[in-house]
């Protein structure tokens, strides 16, 4: 591991660890490293006005509210965020595909030189799975829908072709390789239901919002999936 990479580990090691103290032998063995050497990198971070305290043998502990400096990523980071933004580029709706591509164009921009062949010859690829299916809603609606809790009143036809008008709150949006699903709680069948976006005929976004907060409902609504998952 380059040094650099080791005193950026080192920082986020004591970020988690929140306010609680931790030890150089416990960075020491996250890292695969000597003790030692972690005394000397705290050493010279401190000296570089990173906000650490602690001593020798009671431990270290990064105080709340210090910010890194941007974009200070690993080689793995790096390859972690390019995978990911090159599958969202490839499978995503129009709105994240090109959000994906400029992320990519960004990281390329500001990275250091010697990480530049991560971008401009990647080891790492997605493959394309097939055309996906025509989203029959603005997706940055649903997204902003979701953000603030509106409900959407939608024409829905099921996988037989049957129609029916709902009421829904969406909480998440699950990518697949050619289809998205709007996870939601139906009004209609008052429990949580999957709604794919080629399906939909037509939608509104209403004035109304669900009380329960989203990330309640994801809970919920995850629970209830792996209770399925068990039967």
């Amino acid at each position: 591991m380059r040094r650099s990479d080791r005193l950026f580990q080192i920082i986020q090691v004591l970020r988690s660890a929140s306010r609680n103290p931790i030890t150089a032998g416990q960075i020491a063995e996250e890292l695969e490293t000597s003790v030692r050497t972690i005394y000397r990198d705290i050493a010279d971070l401190m000296a570089q006005r990173v906000p650490i305290r602690g001593e020798t043998g009671v431990g270290y502990v990064l105080e709340s509210g210090y910010d890194m400096p941007p974009l200070m990523l690993t080689e793995e980071e790096v390859e972690a965020a390019l995978l990911g933004a090159q599958w969202v580029a490839t499978q995503g709706d129009i709105g994240l595909a090109n959000s994906a591509r400029d992320l990519i164009s960004k990281i390329g921009a500001v990275i250091p030189d010697e990480m530049q062949s991560i971008v401009l010859e990647p080891i790492t690829m997605t493959p394309k799975f097939g055309e996906a299916e025509v989203d029959n809603i603005d997706m940055q609606s649903l997204r902003n829908a979701i953000r603030h809790r509106n409900k959407l009143n939608i024409s829905y036809k099921d996988a037989k072709d049957i129609p029916s008008a709902r009421i829904i709150w969406p909480i998440a949006i699950a990518y697949f390789s050619t289809v998205r699903l709007i996870i939601a709680w139906c009004e209609m069948r008052n429990d949580f239901r999957h709604f794919r976006t080629d399906r939909i005929n037509s939608w509104e976004a209403l004035d109304d919002k669900f009380i329960k907060s989203v990330s309640a409902l994801r809970n919920e609504w995850w629970d209830k999936e792996k209770n399925k998952s068990t039967l």
